[in-house]
C-alpha cells in the first residue's frame, strides 16, 4: 500500500488569533495561492470559503472552525481556520488538540490582545509549535517592533523575527527576508514567481543588525551552532533554516513574520515558512494512549503500519449529506466501509464515505492514512472527544476537555409544530457544540439552554430558525451561578418509610468537604465491615449527584466538593436502591446546610479599547459594575483598560459603551474564574428561592 502523500511533507496547522486579526482573509489568500480558488473572497462581501454559514456571512465573523486541504509546492497542508470570538473558544480548543502546528496572527496596530493570550495559552497546553504573522502592516498605527515586544512581554515567548517590514502604514511595500537578505513586494499573480524588489540603502544597517541578532539567538538555543558561532564560522541559508526549524519544534523560539493578507503581501513567504519550520506528524512526540482492555499506558508510533487509531474532534450536521464526524488519524490506515470500535463508548461503528474537506465542500477519498484530517458519514454513536480504534487492539486517547457554560436562557417553542421540531434541533446543535447545554427544568417546565456568552446563545437561537425552521420565544439571559461549601462536615442521610407491608429503609453517613476551585465533584466509598452492602453504594452516589445538580441554597449546582460515604446501616427486608438513593440525597442536603455554603459567580476578564478622551467615563462605568481594574495602558491616541468584572454586570454593557464613546470604543470578554458573591447579592439570590429549598 502506498501513501496518498509523504508523511514528512504533511502539515496539519491551525490559524488562530483574536477576533478581527484577519484569520479568514489570510485563509482566503492561502486558498488563492495554493490553487483551491481562482479569486479571493471577502469577509465584508460574505464571499469567503471558510465562513460559509449564513450566520457567519451576515455577521462577518467566524463562528465554527472550517477545515481546508491544499498543496503548496511539495507540501500538503491541512488548515483549520478557527473563530476569534471568545464565545467560540471551544472551537479553538478542539482544533489545537488535533493539530501539529499553528500560525498565530496579530493585528499590527493592536498587538497582543485579550483573545491572543487565550489562544496562546491553549497552544501551550497542547505543546503546539507555532510561528507568528504580524498582519495588517498597511494600517495607520501599525508597528512590527511594538508587536514583537508585546509577544515577548505579554506572552512570555522568545520571539525570533526572521523578516522585517519594508515600509509601514500607507508606505508598506513588502517584506525583507533576513535569511536570504532579499525583499519581496506584492505576492502578485499565483502563476508567476514571487517578484524580488530592491532594498533601499537606508535599510542596510538595520537589516545587518537584525540578521546578527537572529543568528545570535539561534546560537543560544543550539550548542552545536553556538560553538561554530563563537569560532566565527558563517552559516549557509539552509543551515539557518534548519536551526530555526529545530528551535521552533522544541518551542525554544517562535519565528515572527509580517505582511498584509488583505493586500497580498507576505502570504507566499508565510506559506514557505509553514513548510520550512512547522512540524510534520512524524516530527511530533509519539502519542500516549491507554489499552482499552487492561488500562495500561502505551505509545502509538506515527506510522501507517501501526493499528488504526483516531480522535473524533468535531461533529457537524450537513444539510446535504447528514451527520459528518471529523477525525484525525494518529496511526494506521482506515478505509471506507471498515468496521472500527468507538473505544470511548464501547460501541462498534462502520466508517461510511470518507472526505477531504474544503469548508462545506467535500472531495471523496477511499482511505485515510496516518496524519490525515478527514470527515466521514455513518458514525451514529460517535461524539467530540471519542477515540476510534482498531477492533483487534483497541486503545483510548486522551479526550478533549471543554469549559463549562456561564450563561443560560429559557427557550420555548412558539407553536405545537415548533415544539415537535425543537427537540431534534437542540439535540443536533448540542452534538456539534460541546459548550452548548440543554436542560429541562422540572420545577418551571422550561427548557433552559446554556452557553459561553450572549452572542453564543443568540446565534444558536438564530440557527434554530434558519437551519431547522424552529421559531422560539427566548427569555432574558441568566447567570450560571454555582453553590459551594467552605468547611468539612459529617451528616447522616436517613430515609425510613413504613406504610404496611414492605417498607423503605436507607441509612448512610457522609463526610462532605470542599475541594479546589474547578475540581467539580468527587465521590469516595470508604465502607468497612459491610455496614452497607456494596450493591447500594451506586444508589447513594446517584442520590448525592442528583442533590448536587439541584443545589441547596438557591437551586444552583453544587461544585468543588468531595463526598465520602463511610458508614451506615441497612435492613434485610426493607432496604433497596431507591431508599439508599433518597438517603444519599438527604444526607448531602443536610451536610451542605451545615458546611457554611456560599454562592459563586462567573467573573469575566474584559478589555476595553477607547479613545483617551472617553477614558474617565469608561473607567467610571466599569467601576460602578463591581469591576476590579487590573491595567490601564496607553496606545497612541487610544487607551486599553483591562478589568475583572462579574458576568451579571455585563448585560447590556456593549450598548452603554457605544453611547459613552460615540461608538468609537470596543470591548472583548472571556471567562476568567468563579468567585464568591458579595453578601448583598447572596441575600438577594437566596431570598428568591430560600423557602423552596429550606
Amino acid at each position: 500500500m502506498s501513501r496518498s502523500f509523504p508523511l514528512e511533507r504533511l502539515r496539519n496547522i491551525g490559524i488562530i488569533a483574536h477576533i478581527d486579526a484577519g484569520k479568514t482573509t489570510l485563509t482566503e489568500s492561502i486558498l488563492y495561492y495554493t490553487g483551491i480558488t481562482y479569486k479571493k473572497g471577502g469577509v465584508d462581501e460574505g464571499t469567503t470559503v471558510t465562513d460559509w454559514m449564513e450566520e457567519e456571512r451576515a455577521r462577518g465573523i467566524t463562528i465554527t472552525s472550517a477545515a481546508i486541504t491544499c498543496q503548496w509546492h511539495d507540501y500538503r497542508i491541512n488548515i483549520i481556520d478557527t473563530p476569534g470570538h471568545v464565545d467560540f473558544t471551544a472551537e479553538v480548543e478542539r482544533c489545537l488538540r488535533v493539530l501539529d502546528g499553528g500560525v498565530v496572527l496579530f493585528d499590527a496596530v493592536q498587538g497582543v490582545e485579550a483573545q491572543s493570550e487565550t489562544v496562546w495559552r491553549q497552544a501551550d497546553k497542547y505543546n503546539v509549535p507555532r510561528i507568528c504573522f504580524v498582519n495588517k502592516m498597511e494600517r495607520v498605527g501599525a508597528s512590527f517592533e511594538h508587536t514583537v515586544e508585546m509577544i515577548e512581554g505579554r506572552l512570555r515567548a522568545k520571539a525570533l523575527p526572521i523578516q522585517l517590514p519594508l515600509g509601514s502604514e500607507v508606505d508598506f511595500q513588502g517584506v525583507i527576508d533576513l535569511i536570504e537578505n532579499k525583499a519581496y513586494g506584492m505576492d502578485g499573480n499565483r502563476d508567476e514567481p514571487l517578484a524580488e524588489i530592491a532594498i533601499p540603502e537606508a535599510y542596510q544597517a538595520r537589516i545587518k543588525e537584525a540578521r546578527h541578532n537572529m543568528i545570535e539567538r539561534l546560537a543560544e538555543s543550539d550548542d552545536q551552532m553556538l560553538s561554530r558561532y563563537l569560532d566565527g564560522i558563517e552559516f549557509s541559508n539552509d543551515e539557518i533554516r534548519a536551526a530555526i526549524r529545530g528551535a521552533t519544534l522544541s518551542a525554544k523560539l517562535v519565528p515572527v513574520l509580517c505582511g498584509s493578507a488583505l493586500s497580498n503581501k507576505g502570504v507566499r513567504p508565510l506559506l514557505d515558512a509553514v513548510g520550512y519550520y512547522l512540524p510534520a506528524p512524524s516530527d511530533m512526540p509519539p502519542t500516549k494512549a491507554v489499552d482499552y482492555k487492561d488500562n495500561t499506558e502505551l505509545t502509538l508510533q506515527v506510522s501507517d503500519q501501526e493499528l488504526f487509531t483516531a480522535l473524533a474532534f468535531k461533529v457537524v450536521t450537513d444539510p446535504f449529506v447528514g451527520r459528518l464526524v471529523y477525525f484525525r488519524v494518529y496511526s494506521g490506515v482506515v478505509k471506507a466501509s471498515d468496521q472500527v470500535l468507538n473505544a470511548t463508548r464501547g460501541k462498534t461503528e462502520r466508517i461510511g464515505r470518507l472526505f477531504l474537506m474544503h469548508a462545506n465542500r467535500r472531495d471523496e477519498i477511499e482511505e485515510a492514512d496516518t496524519g490525515a484530517i478527514v470527515a466521514t458519514l455513518g458514525l451514529k454513536n460517535t461524539f467530540t472527544g471519542d477515540t476510534l480504534s482498531n477492533m483487534n487492539q483497541p486503545v483510548l486517547l486522551e479526550s478533549i476537555k471543554f469549559p463549562e457554560p456561564v450563561i443560560s436562557i429559557a427557550i420555548e417553542p412558539k407553536s405545537r409544530m415548533d415544539q415537535d421540531k425543537m427537540g431534534e434541533a437542540l439535540r443536533k446543535l448540542s452534538e456539534e457544540d460541546p459548550t452548548f447545554k440543554v436542560k429541562y427544568n422540572e420545577e418551571t417546565g422550561q427548557i433552559v439552554i446554556s452557553g459561553m456568552g450572549e452572542l453564543h446563545l443568540e446565534i444558536i437561537s438564530h440557527r434554530m430558525l434558519s437551519e431547522f425552521g424552529v421559531s422560539a420565544n427566548v427569555g432574558n439571559p441568566r447567570v450560571a451561578y454555582k453553590e459551594a461549601i467552605t468547611t468539612k462536615v459529617q451528616a447522616e442521610g436517613r430515609f425510613v418509610r413504613q406504610s404496611g407491608g414492605r417498607g423503605q429503609y436507607g441509612d448512610c453517613w457522609l463526610e462532605i468537604e470542599p475541594t479546589a476551585r474547578g475540581t467539580g465533584f468527587e465521590f469516595v466509598e470508604r465502607i468497612k465491615g459491610g455496614t452497607i452492602p456494596r450493591n447500594y453504594i451506586p444508589a447513594i452516589e446517584a442520590g448525592v449527584r442528583e442533590a448536587c445538580e439541584t443545589g441547596v441554597l438557591a437551586g444552583y449546582p453544587i461544585v468543588d466538593i468531595r463526598v465520602t460515604v463511610y458508614d451506615g446501616s441497612y435492613h434485610e427486608v426493607d432496604s433497596n436502591e431507591n431508599a439508599f438513593k433518597m438517603a444519599g440525597s438527604m444526607g448531602l442536603k443536610a451536610g451542605v446546610r451545615k458546611a457554611k455554603p456560599i454562592i459563586l459567580e462567573p467573573i469575566m476578564k474584559m478589555e476595553v479599547i477607547t479613545p483617551k478622551e472617553f477614558m474617565g467615563d469608561v473607567i467610571g462605568d466599569i467601576s460602578s459594575r463591581r469591576a476590579h481594574i487590573e491595567l490601564i495602558e496607553n496606545r497612541a491616541d487610544m487607551c486599553l483598560i483591562s478589568a475583572l468584572i462579574p458576568l451579571s454586570e455585563t448585560f447590556g454593557y456593549t450598548t452603554a459603551l457605544r453611547s459613552e464613546t460615540q461608538g468609537r470604543a470596543s470591548q472583548t470578554m472571556e471567562f476568567n474564574s468563579y468567585q464568591e458573591v458579595p453578601a448583598s447579592l447572596f441575600k438577594e439570590l437566596t431570598d428568591k428561592t430560600g423557602t423552596k429549598n429550606a
